[in-house]
């Protein structure tokens, strides 16, 4: 495997995160718990394209009927995120945060992981349970967000 792969291994080593490899692809995957849940991330690396790519998988796919506002609500998230964004596979529901770095030039190290992959776990945190009253409490994405952010009317 390349080295994007294995700066990445090293990372999760050196900070303590339990990982298994995907056979055959240069993927790990791993888990957090974070104050609001527990859902299983992936690390993937893109070493022709010097990308590293973190996903944390939001525990449950949108049910097929509230997936209008799990969208509606993506997309209220993502557009106050500086980094990273939600995104969602509209035939199966299934829902992800993901961050990633482009490395063409420079090298992907212990620092740059950090940030990726706590920047995203951090975001999936703050942002579950909203998604959750979206999803299963019939919140309004409008009000979730607000609640998440602090925003008043």
């Amino acid at each position: 495997m390349g080295k994007i792969l294995e700066s990445v291994r090293k990372f999760f080593r050196e900070d303590d995160w339990p990982f298994t490899e995907m056979e055959g692809k240069p993927i790990l995957r791993t888990g957090f718990s974070g104050k609001n849940g527990k859902w299983t991330c992936f690390a993937q690396a893109r070493e022709n394209q010097q990308q590293f790519i973190f996903y944390s998988v939001f525990p449950n796919p949108a049910p097929e009927d509230r997936r209008p506002a799990a969208m509606e609500f993506i997309t209220r998230a993502n557009y106050g995120l500086v980094i990273g964004n939600f995104e969602m596979d509209i035939r199966d529901g299934d829902i992800r945060c993901k961050t990633s770095i482009d490395v063409e030039g420079g090298e992907l190290n212990h620092i740059l992981i950090r940030q990726v992959v706590y920047s995203n776990v951090m975001t999936m945190n703050k942002y579950l349970p909203g998604l959750m009253s979206v999803l299963y409490a019939n919140v309004t994405p409008e009000q979730a967000i607000h609640t998440i952010e602090g925003k008043t009317g």
